[in-house]
């Protein structure tokens, strides 16, 4: 995952220079606080790193630029940008599938208000979860 080599210390910088704590983190990501602390691990063996939508959320909701979090070196061989599942050149092609990627992103980006229903819903109990499962028709 040559893409990801420093992602672990441009995190912690984000985090840092936003002011953000590693649960400030997860709660943007849907994970635990302890997995972000893994995505931070300065050991090899015991850093983990964030699945594509862990990533996506984290620069949406920080407004930080993909390439910002990962090591989008131009001297890469092949001339490639490796993605699990997503290979695409450097040409022409890269900036028009970053565009839809884009757009993609800005359709399915929660509102404000959804982001705090969203997190209200987290924090609730199993019971009341269900409550507003029914309320929904869900």
């Amino acid at each position: 995952m040559r893409y990801l080599q420093s992602f672990h210390r441009r995190l912690r910088y984000l985090r840092e220079a936003g002011q953000l704590s590693c649960s400030d983190i997860a709660v943007m990501c849907g994970v635990e606080e302890a997995v972000v602390q893994r995505w931070e691990a300065p050991e090899l063996k015991q850093r983990r790193y964030p699945g594509v939508a862990e990533l996506l959320d984290l620069c949406v909701k920080t407004e930080t630029p993909l390439e910002q979090l990962l090591d989008m070196n131009e001297d890469s061989d092949a001339d490639q940008m490796e993605l699990p599942g997503l290979v695409v050149s450097n040409g022409d092609g890269l900036a028009e599938a970053l565009k839809e990627l884009e757009q993609e992103i800005e359709r399915v980006q929660l509102s404000d208000e959804e982001m705090e229903i969203l997190r209200r819903f987290r924090k609730a109990s199993t019971d009341n979860r269900r409550m507003v499962l029914q309320l929904l028709g869900g």
